[in-house]
């Protein structure tokens, strides 16, 4: 007889008979939560950090509505990275070491086309998004440059992280997490001197955020590839990146190892897109608040994030060995101490809430429709911590296409009409603010219990068993 959710959950944390120990996943959790802090959450924190305090609300605005459009791109280049990994490290793993020097310089063909094109495409259509937006005049204006300098890195973006792609397939983490510790150094660095002209430097205020940027992955687009092509390690791979055209099969593969990735987390990553443009008519205050109670939940997010990384391994390891069990109790005790973890840092940010929001609004023009919706969203971040690590746990069994089917659905079925609804209502403007946030952590929640539904059948178990992806 199955055992009721409650119970189930209880006994899964309770059990020391299947799954890992609390420490062991705690020493899982703190490096990745550590890595996801330092290498990706703190230099967005301070590049907005330092924009506000040129007390505009417009540029802090444009800056994070900018954020989400560059966010999406982002993503979808991450996963072609993925493809990149699965395709060099499979070579490799055969020891097809002559493969494995032309999957790479297949892949860094394609993605410099592809890169070549987001970039154009961005660069060309940059009034046409803010146009879309309905933002105010004052983001137009500023708006427009800004994103047409960030348009030029996006070649990097992509040519940056496919080389991190091949970099992993060889099993070199090490390698890539010291470049981007120095190029993060180096934006922040730049970062500060282009913003504010300091020592003799241009004061370019937005635009030296996008310039730094730029910078940023030109530089480490280099280091990832003079250390992979100069590596005496990787001569036995023969790279020649000029060697011949590209093979056609290679590339087919790339994409359709990519294309499921990249349809889940371009969904989510749109979303907030269109949160954004649900939220811009609102007026520059709105979509400023908007950024920095989004800023704050996503260090609310961060052991999720982590979290989801782990119970994808640990879960992946379980599915191998036929342990179901095991693989059960591992997700519920994550997600118990993800829960844990979250509640701190809710506590944390809730404590004094105004303190954290001045340091972003030197005007204190957003501030109190920002305090509002703080406490409310940051209660609703803990409904799309559970749908991550539950999506990490699926795509750990093989359930990847489940998670991406699943996502699409609520998202344009249901998280994209309720969200226009909502916005189209003549109600008081904090309130308005809260609802349209809310209906997208909401649309989270289904999915959360999509998955839990899945989990709690056999049907993730005959998935897992096909291989299914």
């Amino acid at each position: 007889m199955r055992k009721g959710l409650l119970t189930s959950y209880i006994d899964g944390i309770t059990d020391q008979q299947y799954g890992e120990s609390y420490g062991s996943i705690l020493r899982y959790v703190f490096p990745e939560l550590a890595s996801t802090l330092l290498l990706y959450s703190l230099p967005l924190l301070v590049d907005s950090f330092f924009i506000s305090q040129l007390a505009s609300t417009s540029l802090y605005a444009t800056l994070g509505a900018t954020n989400t459009i560059m966010y999406f791109i982002t993503k979808i280049a991450e996963s072609l990275a993925v493809g990149v990994v699965i395709v060099s490290g499979q070579e490799n793993g055969k020891h097809a070491f002559a493969k494995v020097g032309v999957t790479l310089k297949d892949a860094f063909w394609v993605t410099c086309i592809v890169g070549f094109c987001f970039s154009t495409a961005l660069h060309t259509a940059s009034e046409s998004i803010f146009t879309w937006y309905g933002v105010c005049p004052e983001m137009m204006a500023v708006g427009v440059p800004f994103l047409r300098m960030r348009a030029l890195g996006v070649f990097f973006i992509f040519l940056y992280l496919a080389l991190v792609g091949f970099l992993r397939g060889m099993k070199n983490t090490h390698t890539s997490m010291i470049i981007f510790i120095i190029g993060s150094f180096l934006f922040l660095v730049l970062d500060y001197l282009f913003i504010f002209g300091a020592f003799g430097f241009p004061r370019m205020e937005l635009q030296g955020s996008a310039v730094a940027s730029v910078v940023q992955y030109a530089l480490m687009c280099c280091m990832a590839l003079g250390y992979i092509v100069t590596n005496t390690e990787y001569k036995k791979y023969s790279i020649n990146l000029f060697s011949n055209l590209f093979q056609f099969s290679y590339a087919r593969r790339l994409i359709a190892l990519s294309g499921p990735v990249m349809i889940d987390k371009a969904t989510m990553a749109w979303s907030y897109i269109w949160l954004c443009k649900m939220i811009n008519p609102m007026g520059a205050a709105a979509i400023a608040s908007y950024c920095v109670v989004r800023d704050i939940a996503r260090c609310m997010f961060l052991p999720a994030m982590a979290s989801a990384q782990v119970v994808t391994f640990l879960v992946s390891n379980d599915v191998g060995m036929g342990d179901w069990d095991g693989a059960k109790n591992n997700l519920k005790k994550v997600c118990f101490i993800a829960t844990i973890l979250a509640f701190g840092t809710l506590i944390t940010f809730t404590y004094n809430p105004k303190w954290i929001i001045s340091l972003f609004d030197k005007k204190g023009e957003f501030t109190p429709l920002a305090l509002h919706a703080l406490p409310i969203i940051g209660v609703l971040v803990f409904l799309d911590l559970i749908q991550l690590i539950l999506a990490g746990a699926l795509r750990g069994a093989g359930n990847v296409k489940v998670v991406m089917y699943v996502r699409l659905a609520i998202c344009f079925g249901y998280f994209v009409p309720l969200s226009f609804f909502l916005s189209q209502l003549q109600i008081e403007q904090s309130l308005k603010f809260i609802l349209v946030y809310g209906s997208f952590y909401m649309g989270n929640a289904l999915m959360g219990i999509v998955y839990i539904n899945r989990l709690r059948s056999d049907e993730w178990k005959i998935s897992s068993l096909k291989g299914s992806v």
